[in-house]
């Protein structure tokens, strides 16, 4: 509240005439930009952001990778045709669990049979795995890239501090950790501008979709679905929202008090599409960098995502390359403790397990062994001398054909009264999302049709 500070003798004065006093407005302590951006993190970048820029692993970048070498400018419209079916079925995730106060897997062991949760959850926990060890992997890779170092050495460091982050740093101290991580993937997009891109060429194609009727076109199409629809996103976005109720006191789930539903779901809304947006801007600049640089130097195969970097050096440039791996590794950091920790969240929901992030270790343990499990086994994954691409893009199209059931179960569950009350999903919504059902599996048709 500003100050007043008024001068005796104009209050005489005051008296006298009636005229009014001198005042003079208190000083106001303007915030540093660091403040302001830090306060800014916290007001915008909630669970949808997060789970957008999770979407980007080293996996994920692996995969669009790919495909920009080996399909060019080809695939850069699946970027913008991603966007709205990622969009509404993350949304739909995400009210099922701040409607209900519960995450997917718990509203399937209380609503459907116990095949189908066991069933979808199994098949998130194999997919989590070797998603971790192929992003670990990634993250070694980049390293050595940078530095020399033997990759083994930083795959286990980063394994650690992963866990490290996930079990023993409190939920509210976390995410802020998880918000400036996002900014990794802004390495993507300056990659993009370092290297010679024919931007004409590249916004046709982005705008003009074309897909050769081949088993590799399907396939990759199959594998970026997969990687940016997700099942883990599922499941990390509804946990999320219920894990906001549980850190904050004025947050309640909306099935018990609907005053105020309206605009806690708008702010879902905003949160989740921004977060989707971001996610498929950076797919975007993956697939454009690698096509504008890999693929027009007739390098269509890579491995890695690190690989990728190492390609791009002779051809852009150190700094590019240097940017790529940087992202690689942030990017990583980031994914890693989301996809333990959703597949965690399944587990123990199914398990019927205290869950969450702000859990204390001992009152959790279920939940945390299954998070460093899962972390541990893909650790050890790096080991074995598993074809990284192979697992990698093998676990995406893996993700979308998976996603299809679950999608159904989702759009049961957020139209179902039993579950979601009053605030099911509206009509219009439903729609949307049985339409992203309906697409995604004549996609995955097409796949095996072309096998």
């Amino acid at each position: 509240m500003d100050c007043e500070f008024i001068n005796p003798g104009a209050q005489s004065a005051v008296a006298l005439v009636g005229a009014e006093p001198l005042r003079f407005p208190a000083m106001k302590k303007r915030s540093s930009w660091l403040q302001k951006t830090g306060m800014f993190f916290r007001e915008h970048i909630g669970p949808g952001v997060i789970t957008g820029a999770s979407d980007d692993d080293p996996s994920g970048i692996a995969t669009y990778a790919q495909a920009g070498a080996k399909f060019g400018f080809g695939m850069l419209w699946t970027a913008l045709f991603t966007f709205p079916l990622m969009g509404v079925i993350q949304e739909i995730s995400g009210r099922i669990g701040r409607v209900t106060g519960k995450g997917i897997a718990a509203n399937l062991r209380q609503h459907y049979p116990r095949w189908m949760l066991y069933i979808c959850v199994g098949l998130l926990l194999a997919a989590n795995t070797l998603n971790i060890g192929a992003d670990l992997g990634a993250m070694g890779d980049a390293v050595t890239l940078i530095t020399g170092i033997p990759p083994y050495l930083p795959v286990i460091a980063f394994a650690a501090i992963c866990v490290y982050l996930a079990v023993f740093i409190p939920y509210k101290k976390y995410v802020p950790i998880l918000q400036w991580l996002v900014l990794a993937l802004f390495a993507y997009v300056i990659t993009a501008f370092v290297v010679k891109v024919p931007w004409g060429e590249a916004l046709y194609s982005t705008v003009v979709p074309s897909l050769a009727l081949t088993k590799e076109s399907f396939s990759m199409l199959i594998a970026i679905i997969g990687t940016t629809i997700s099942p883990y996103l599922f499941f990390w976005q509804s946990s999320q929202e219920v894990e906001e109720i549980r850190a904050h006191r004025f947050l309640h789930a909306l099935i018990r008090f609907p005053a105020g539903a309206k605009r806690e779901l708008w702010k879902l809304r905003v949160d989740t599409f921004a977060g989707m947006a971001f996610s498929n801007i950076i797919t975007f600049f993956i697939i454009l960098t690698t096509a504008a640089t890999l693929h027009a130097n007739g390098l269509t195969e890579i491995k890695t995502a690190a690989d990728a970097a190492a390609a791009l050096e002779p051809i852009a440039g150190k700094f590019a390359a240097l940017l790529f791996s940087v992202g690689v590794i942030g990017t990583g950091l980031l994914a890693v403790p989301v996809l333990a920790a959703s597949a965690a969240f399944g587990v123990g929901e199914a398990m019927h397990w205290p869950v969450g992030l702000e859990r204390d270790l001992m009152k959790a343990k279920g939940f945390y062994a299954v998070l460093v499990a899962a972390t541990v086994i893909g650790l050890i994954m790096n080991f074995f001398g598993i074809d990284p691409i192979k697992a990698l893009i093998g676990a995406a199209v893996v993700n979308g054909i998976v996603s299809v059931p679950l999608m159904i179960a989702l759009m049961l569950m957020s139209s179902n009264r039993a579950v979601m009350g009053s605030l099911r999903i509206s009509p219009m919504l439903q729609c949307f999302g049985w339409l992203t059902t309906a697409l995604v599996a004549l996609a995955s048709i097409g796949f095996f049709l072309t096998i």
